[in-house]
């Protein structure tokens, strides 16, 4: 029990350290001066960071506690924290739309990594 629920502030506070990391300093666009094309905020190495930490960090999760915790847990974490500072920046309310994508993506992704993890811990350890 307090293994589980040691687990869980950990996940939860590495999944949100990683949306600071990589994303949570961010707020700006970026306009092409040629074209006049917006993008951003964020800028594609900073999304891949921020997966492949996520990915890290669900591994890891995955190897020491059950997918049924990780994947919630980090799913919650991130989503939160990514529509926090969207709604707040967002006049258009779209960012709803977004943190449902968001809300999907790092479901499945957290979910298909560590139960990954968890059935090769099961596989090389024979547990």
């Amino acid at each position: 029990m307090m293994r589980t629920l040691l687990g869980g502030l950990l996940l939860a506070a590495a999944t949100i350290g990683a949306w600071w990391a990589w994303l949570g300093w961010e707020t700006g666009y970026s306009v092409n001066p040629e074209t006049g094309e917006i993008s951003g905020p964020y800028a594609a190495w900073q999304v891949v960071g921020c997966v492949l930490t996520l990915a890290v960090v669900a591994a890891g999760g995955g190897w020491w506690l059950s997918p049924w915790l990780v994947a919630p847990v980090m799913t919650v974490a991130f989503t939160v924290s990514w529509a926090v500072r969207a709604a707040s920046t967002d006049g258009s309310g779209l960012w709803a739309v977004g943190a449902a994508l968001v809300l999907i993506g790092t479901a499945a992704g957290s979910g298909v990594v560590s139960l990954g993890a968890h059935l090769l811990r099961r596989r090389l350890t024979g547990s």
